[in-house]
């Protein structure tokens, strides 16, 4: 069963990420060739989405590969996408497997991108099908819901970066142009040396600085494209553990003091993210564990905004692994403890602390 569950989370982590680096590939490709149609693919999810008879009844289980305010977009097992219209009855429950307890209800926004779930309803005339009932498992919303924040700022820098990739190449070309005009004032004064020879050493004066500014322009260039390609890449600048007792999720002092260092730490780094990971022993039920460990990461979370103003837009949405991933045998005392532990990391952008060489740095 728990290699089922596992197996099941790798297909959804696996289909959402190829969802959204092909929605990146799309949107950085040119708007010529956006328009293009491939004539020989014969693809439903390609196509159009499928149409539901009207009033028929229909039950589908799919992952939801895009969303509107109220519709969302299944692709069932087979590869078909279907457009749901979600309404103010459906119902949205959690899909559960333990029978004494009721299910949890969540809002419409719960419906997230890389989502796997089970609707029933009935077509409508235009074809898309209302749902009277939308169910998932709890584990599969924990997974989507760390997806998609991480999906979100994906496609936010794929976006920053196609806006610097333009700026860069205008940059470029102005670079280009200035070089030509360059040229041509270099061949101007060769024909002044060759007509006034009185006045060939000032000329040759003005022809190497001519030749000195185009090479200068030619290394603000190569500096801008080498900031450019470091854009999107993140490191690791520093890397702390803290522990809790068995079953808690209440920071300790010594955590407390580690966390206030990690965050004077980030407010010194430029573009940079902080990263929030939770573990737990395994002590207990799997799922059990799977929540303390979300708890604890969403406790560090917490302290690093409210006593440190951290804005919640730098830190990664935490995520909670629960048993997976430990650092030590779970067989002894000491190496449960280890276990039972959040990982903070700050996360710095390359693109924007690595330092300008060349002639442009020796300019400024």
């Amino acid at each position: 069963m728990r290699i089922r569950k596992v197996s099941n989370l790798l297909f959804v982590v696996i289909l959402a990420l190829a969802v959204a680096v092909t929605a990146m590939a799309q949107a950085s490709q040119p708007a010529d060739n956006a328009t293009q149609a491939t004539p020989n693919n014969t693809s439903q999810s390609a196509a159009q989405p499928a149409r539901v008879a009207v009033g028929r009844k229909q039950k589908i289980n799919g992952v939801v590969v895009s969303r509107e305010a109220d519709k969302i977009t299944v692709r069932d097992l087979s590869g078909v996408d279907i457009v749901v219209n979600v309404t103010g009855s459906t119902k949205i429950t959690e899909k559960k497997a333990n029978p004494f307890r009721g299910a949890k209800t969540y809002p419409v926004t719960a419906l997230l991108r890389g989502l796997e779930v089970e609707v029933e309803g009935r077509g409508s005339d235009g074809g898309i099908l209302v749902a009277d009932k939308v169910r998932f498992t709890d584990n599969d919303f924990g997974v989507a819901r760390s997806i998609d924040s991480r999906a979100v700022p994906l496609e936010t820098r794929a976006t920053t970066t196609e806006g610097r990739v333009d700026t860069a190449e205008t940059r470029i070309t102005a670079a280009e142009q200035n070089a030509q005009r360059l040229s041509g004032q270099l061949e101007e004064l060769a024909a002044v040396a060759n007509t006034a020879r009185g006045g060939a050493k000032a000329a040759q004066e003005t022809a190497d600085n001519a030749l000195a500014a185009a090479k200068a322009a030619s290394a603000d260039v190569q500096a801008t494209n080498d900031r450019i390609s470091q854009i999107d890449n993140y490191e690791a600048k520093q890397n702390i553990t803290v522990n809790f007792k068995v079953n808690s999720a209440i920071l300790s002092d010594d955590a407390k003091a580690a966390l206030d260092e990690i965050a004077q730490q980030a407010k010194t780094e430029k573009g940079y993210l902080i990263q929030v990971t939770g573990y737990a022993s395994a002590d207990g039920p799997e799922a059990k564990n799977r929540a303390l460990s979300e708890r604890r990461a969403e406790a560090v979370r917490r302290y690093l905004a409210e006593n440190h103003d951290i804005p919640l837009h730098r830190m990664i949405n935490p995520f909670g692994y629960g048993e997976l991933k430990p650092v030590a045998e779970n067989d002894t005392r000491d190496g449960r403890k280890q276990n039972r532990r959040v990982e903070v990391a700050i996360l710095v952008n390359k693109g924007l602390t690595t330092p300008i060489s060349g002639a442009q740095s020796s300019r400024n």
